[in-house]
Protein backbone atom coordinates (compact mmCIF):
# COMPACT_ATOMS: atom_id res chain seq x y z
CA UNK A 1 0.00 0.00 0.00
CA UNK A 2 1.51 3.68 -0.91
CA UNK A 3 1.69 5.94 1.80
CA UNK A 4 0.49 9.47 1.38
CA UNK A 5 3.77 11.26 1.07
CA UNK A 6 3.78 8.68 -2.16
CA UNK A 7 0.43 9.41 -3.55
CA UNK A 8 0.78 13.15 -3.00
CA UNK A 9 3.63 13.03 -5.35
CA UNK A 10 2.03 10.79 -7.90
CA UNK A 11 -0.96 13.38 -8.00
CA UNK A 12 1.26 16.62 -8.23
CA UNK A 13 2.81 14.52 -11.26
CA UNK A 14 -0.36 14.07 -13.05
CA UNK A 15 -1.28 15.89 -16.20
CA UNK A 16 -4.37 17.44 -16.41
CA UNK A 17 -5.84 19.12 -19.67
CA UNK A 18 -5.58 22.77 -19.51
CA UNK A 19 -7.12 25.83 -21.67
CA UNK A 20 -10.17 27.55 -22.64
CA UNK A 21 -13.76 26.07 -22.44
CA UNK A 22 -17.42 27.78 -22.41
CA UNK A 23 -20.81 26.59 -20.91
CA UNK A 24 -22.90 26.54 -23.53
CA UNK A 25 -26.72 27.14 -23.13
CA UNK A 26 -28.13 24.78 -26.28
CA UNK A 27 -31.45 26.22 -25.34
CA UNK A 28 -30.60 30.26 -26.32
CA UNK A 29 -27.11 29.69 -27.85
CA UNK A 30 -25.29 31.86 -24.76
CA UNK A 31 -22.12 30.78 -23.86
CA UNK A 32 -20.07 31.58 -20.22
CA UNK A 33 -16.19 31.31 -20.85
CA UNK A 34 -13.52 30.62 -18.98
CA UNK A 35 -9.94 28.61 -18.90
CA UNK A 36 -8.06 26.82 -16.48
CA UNK A 37 -5.19 24.46 -16.11
CA UNK A 38 -7.20 21.62 -14.77
CA UNK A 39 -10.41 21.52 -17.23
CA UNK A 40 -12.07 19.00 -15.63
CA UNK A 41 -12.01 20.14 -11.83
CA UNK A 42 -13.42 23.96 -13.36
CA UNK A 43 -16.13 22.21 -14.56
CA UNK A 44 -16.94 19.94 -11.69
CA UNK A 45 -16.99 23.43 -9.53
CA UNK A 46 -18.81 25.53 -12.04
CA UNK A 47 -21.68 22.36 -12.16
CA UNK A 48 -21.62 22.13 -8.36
CA UNK A 49 -22.20 26.06 -8.30
CA UNK A 50 -24.90 25.60 -10.41
CA UNK A 51 -26.47 22.71 -8.73
CA UNK A 52 -26.05 24.28 -5.83
CA UNK A 53 -27.98 27.33 -7.00
CA UNK A 54 -24.67 29.83 -5.74
CA UNK A 55 -23.13 30.27 -8.91
CA UNK A 56 -21.01 33.60 -9.08
CA UNK A 57 -22.96 34.90 -12.63
CA UNK A 58 -26.65 35.70 -11.58
CA UNK A 59 -27.89 35.24 -15.68
CA UNK A 60 -26.20 31.97 -16.00
CA UNK A 61 -27.79 30.47 -12.88
CA UNK A 62 -31.01 31.86 -13.92
CA UNK A 63 -30.94 29.72 -17.28
CA UNK A 64 -29.48 26.50 -15.17
CA UNK A 65 -32.10 26.48 -12.89
CA UNK A 66 -34.92 27.29 -15.77
CA UNK A 67 -33.56 24.82 -18.41
CA UNK A 68 -32.16 22.58 -16.39
CA UNK A 69 -28.51 20.67 -16.81
CA UNK A 70 -29.45 18.91 -19.46
CA UNK A 71 -29.52 21.93 -21.79
CA UNK A 72 -25.86 22.79 -21.06
CA UNK A 73 -22.53 21.39 -22.61
CA UNK A 74 -19.02 22.18 -21.66
CA UNK A 75 -16.96 22.57 -24.70
CA UNK A 76 -13.04 23.05 -25.23
CA UNK A 77 -12.57 25.90 -27.16
CA UNK A 78 -8.80 25.94 -27.18
CA UNK A 79 -6.27 23.33 -25.44
CA UNK A 80 -2.69 24.31 -24.13
CA UNK A 81 -0.40 21.15 -24.82
CA UNK A 82 2.00 20.48 -22.03
CA UNK A 83 5.43 21.35 -23.20
CA UNK A 84 8.82 19.54 -21.96
CA UNK A 85 11.04 22.30 -21.32
CA UNK A 86 11.05 23.13 -17.91
CA UNK A 87 9.56 26.99 -16.21
CA UNK A 88 7.09 27.37 -18.79
CA UNK A 89 4.20 29.89 -17.60
CA UNK A 90 1.39 28.31 -18.86
CA UNK A 91 -1.22 30.86 -16.64
CA UNK A 92 0.15 33.61 -18.84
CA UNK A 93 -0.31 31.22 -21.86
CA UNK A 94 -3.90 30.66 -20.86
CA UNK A 95 -4.61 34.54 -20.30
CA UNK A 96 -3.50 35.24 -23.49
CA UNK A 97 -5.14 32.21 -24.81
CA UNK A 98 -8.49 33.35 -22.88
CA UNK A 99 -7.93 37.28 -24.70
CA UNK A 100 -8.06 35.95 -27.71
CA UNK A 101 -11.34 33.58 -27.27
CA UNK A 102 -12.99 36.61 -25.77
CA UNK A 103 -12.50 38.38 -28.63
CA UNK A 104 -13.08 35.76 -31.20
CA UNK A 105 -16.70 34.69 -29.57
CA UNK A 106 -17.53 38.20 -28.03
CA UNK A 107 -19.60 36.06 -25.10
CA UNK A 108 -20.99 38.84 -23.68
CA UNK A 109 -24.64 40.73 -24.40
CA UNK A 110 -26.83 38.98 -26.36
CA UNK A 111 -24.13 36.28 -27.71
CA UNK A 112 -23.22 35.23 -23.62
CA UNK A 113 -22.91 35.27 -20.26
CA UNK A 114 -20.58 37.94 -19.72
CA UNK A 115 -21.56 41.67 -18.86
CA UNK A 116 -18.46 43.20 -21.27
CA UNK A 117 -15.09 41.94 -22.38
CA UNK A 118 -12.90 41.74 -19.33
CA UNK A 119 -9.88 41.80 -20.87
CA UNK A 120 -10.97 45.59 -22.28
CA UNK A 121 -8.41 47.94 -22.12
CA UNK A 122 -9.69 51.44 -19.87
CA UNK A 123 -8.77 54.39 -21.44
Amino acid sequence: MKSNKQLTTEYKQLKFPMGVFVIRNTANGKVFLDSGLNMPALWNRHRFQLDLGNHPNSDLQADWKQWGESAFRFEVVSELKPREEAGVDYRAELKTLEELCFEELKPWGECGYHAENPNKKLS
